[in-house]
């Protein structure tokens, strides 16, 4: 069942699902943020990885290199053209057991050609979401620090789920700040 701003806001405020939290939708002179009828809007941190060729890098999951792009502690962000981003949501979300967040992007930026992966937040994982932007555009795009990026929907569920992400130490389990790729190694 989908889960509602009176809802939202409980847990947040006894439960420290969403921290820091913000009752009410901002939209003044800013790309909205906060609890909204059936969701919350996050807001992008002042960090971010932009991609770049400079190096002649290989994008490799198994194998991350940190010549792949750019770091960025700004107001803003430009994204080049046809290019890529990662950053953090400034808020540290902690999902309860019987609830999956959905993250979407914003239309006010889909409308200008900036796309947001859609993440699921699973069962009982918890941290600043690592946020993946995309400009589909020719030209550069700009991001606003500290305003919304995208928006949060939870679902809740009858069921408790069997195994959730912390029972199995899912490997972006509290992370903070804006996070890399990671793949489990073999054991050995």
């Amino acid at each position: 069942m989908l889960k509602s701003d009176k809802w939202i806001r409980e847990m947040s405020l006894k439960h420290k699902m969403i921290s820091p939290f913000v009752e009410n939708l901002i939209t003044e002179s800013k790309v909205s943020y906060g609890l909204s009828s059936y969701g919350y809007d996050i807001r992008v941190a002042d960090e971010y990885k932009v991609f770049t060729d400079v190096y002649n890098t290989v994008i490799d999951p198994k194998d991350f290199s940190q010549k792949a792009f750019v770091d960025i502690k700004a107001p803003y962000c430009i994204v080049p053209p046809n290019s890529f981003a990662l950053a953090r949501s400034i808020e540290y979300f902690k999902i309860p057991r019987n609830v999956i967040g959905l993250c979407i992007g914003k239309s006010t930026y889909a409308r200008c050609g900036i796309v947001v992966n859609i993440t699921p937040l699973e069962p009982e994982w918890e941290g600043h979401l690592t946020i993946e932007i995309s400009n589909t555009t020719p030209i550069p795009a700009k991001i606003y620090s500290n305003e919304g990026i995208a928006q949060l929907i939870f679902l809740g569920s009858d069921d408790i789920c069997e195994t959730s992400y912390k029972d199995r130490k899912g490997k972006y389990q509290s992370q903070e700040g804006v996070t890399l790729p990671r793949v489990v190694k073999k054991m050995k």
